[in-house]
Order: C-alpha cells, then structure tokens, then sequence
C-alpha cells in the first residue's frame, strides 16, 4: 500500500491596504532599484502612495543615468496599477518638474498625480500625504544651498558605499554614514527637529490626524503632541517602507525582512487616539 504525503503550500504574502515609499531616487547609481522592484513585488497593496523624489530630476539634468533596473521598478509599479492597485504619485521636490502638469488634474488609468492628498485609515483616521519639501526652509528658500547639500549627500552616500564593500568582505554588518551624521550631528539634527515640528503643526492647523512624508530620508512613527507623524525613510541608504493592514495599523517595513521572508516581522505601530 503507497502512502502518498502532501505538503503545505507556502503562506502567501500579506496583502497590505495601503503601501508607502518615498525618496527612490530613480536616475541616480545610490538608488536601491532592484531591491524596490523585489520589495514591490512580494507587497501586494490596494492602495500605493509614491510620496515624492520618486524620479530624481535634479540628477538626471546634469548627467542621465538609467539602468535597466531602474526601468523595472517602473514597470512593476505599472503593473501593479494594471491589476488593480490604485497609485498616487506625490511630486516631491527632485521630480518638481512633475508639478507644472498638476493644474491639469493629472492620471492615467489606476495612476494619479498630484501635490499632496490625504489618505483615510480604515479605523477613520485623516492622513496628509505629503513629500514633505515645502517644510524645509533650506529647500523653500535657498535653492543653491539645497543643491550644495544634496551634492553632500551624495558625496557622503558614496563613500558610505564604498566603505560598506570594504566591511561586507570583513564580514561585518552594513553601516549607514548617513544614519549615523543624522543622529550625531548637532546641526543635521536640529533640521530633522525642525521639519518634524514644522509637518505637525501643518497638521495641527488643517485639522488631519497625522502625516505621511518623505524628504529627510529618515524613516520613523511616533506621536508628536496628538499629531501621529510617519515618515517613509528613503530606497537609497535605508531601503524602507511604510505599510497600513486592514485595521488601519501603520508599521515601518524593512526591505531586508520582507525579502527574507520575514513577512511577520516587527509589531505593527498603531499611535491613534
């Protein structure tokens, strides 16, 4: 007598409500293309935010640079959108050039552009989705101290990524530059500081709940006096995303857990009244 044994099918992926990433930074070699197409496919959504610095303007002025992996996030976002997911695309301040075709109500099938849009939770709560640029003096007002800056961070990405070849064949653990000039830079801090309490009191005043954003390329959720505050992080040194279940709570997810299978990893972090 043959016994025959089936075996479990594998646990699909969650299906998230609503998916956010923010500072991809498509056109520049610092862009973590290949792990946000992977990141996109194994995160099946209703609803994708694109909350900004998505494609990098800025760069691609002064030198075009556009791998084929760069074209496969595209493509994967579009076929997202094909099966059903709804995508706003949020015009940051590196795909300003986006912005001059916002008064002409921009959308094309399941993809709609525009300058910020504000997102319900499925527990009620009011997001503003925002990229987040308009709060930051720096980038508002002085436009050739922004770009200076920007061409530090890049210098600085750079070199971090040089310094974490050097530490993978050493066999240690990645290091972020960035992170660490963040956290440990009296002025970086005070800017960070600033655009945080800046984006709360927006909040405060239009009468959301909290805030979705981008820009400082530092990814976080926390309660700012009432004011729930999540920021995306970036797909150039941090490679994170935010994701909201079908409860409507909001957790940061790592592009490292997601594809490691850690589907479940982390608590999901829920800040509501």
């Amino acid at each position: 007598m043959t016994t025959s044994t089936t075996l479990p099918l594998p646990a699909p992926p969650p299906s998230y409500r609503t998916i956010w990433i923010s500072d991809v930074h498509l056109g520049t070699p610092g862009c973590n293309a290949e792990a946000l197409a992977a990141f996109l496919k194994r995160t099946p959504c209703e609803h994708l935010y694109l909350v900004g610095d998505i494609i990098d303007g800025w760069s691609l002025s002064s030198q075009f640079y556009w791998p084929q992996e760069h074209s496969n996030v595209i493509r994967r976002i579009l076929t997202k959108a094909k099966r059903g997911t709804r995508v706003t695309y949020v015009a940051g301040n590196h795909d300003e050039f986006l912005r001059k075709y916002l008064a002409f109500d921009l959308s094309m099938g399941n993809i709609r552009v525009v300058s910020e849009a504000c997102h319900v939770t499925a527990d009620g709560r009011r997001l503003l989705v925002t990229h987040g640029d308009q709060f930051d003096v720096i980038t508002r007002y002085h436009r050739w101290l922004a770009l200076a800056g920007d061409a530090l961070y890049n210098g600085t990405m750079t070199v971090s990524r040089v310094l974490n070849r050097v530490r993978s064949r050493l066999g240690l653990e990645y290091w972020s530059l960035a992170a660490f000039a963040k956290r440990h830079v009296k002025s970086a801090i005070n800017i960070v500081s600033d655009f945080e309490s800046s984006v709360a009191h927006e909040c405060r005043r239009r009468g959301f709940d909290g805030v979705v954003c981008g820009h400082i390329h530092h990814a976080e959720v926390r309660d700012m006096g009432g004011i729930t505050y999540h920021n995306c992080g970036d797909w150039v040194d941090s490679c994170t995303a935010l994701a909201e279940d079908h409860n409507g709570h909001i957790r940061i997810l790592r592009a490292s857990d997601v594809l490691a299978g850690e589907q479940d990893g982390g608590d999901f972090v829920s800040l509501a009244a």
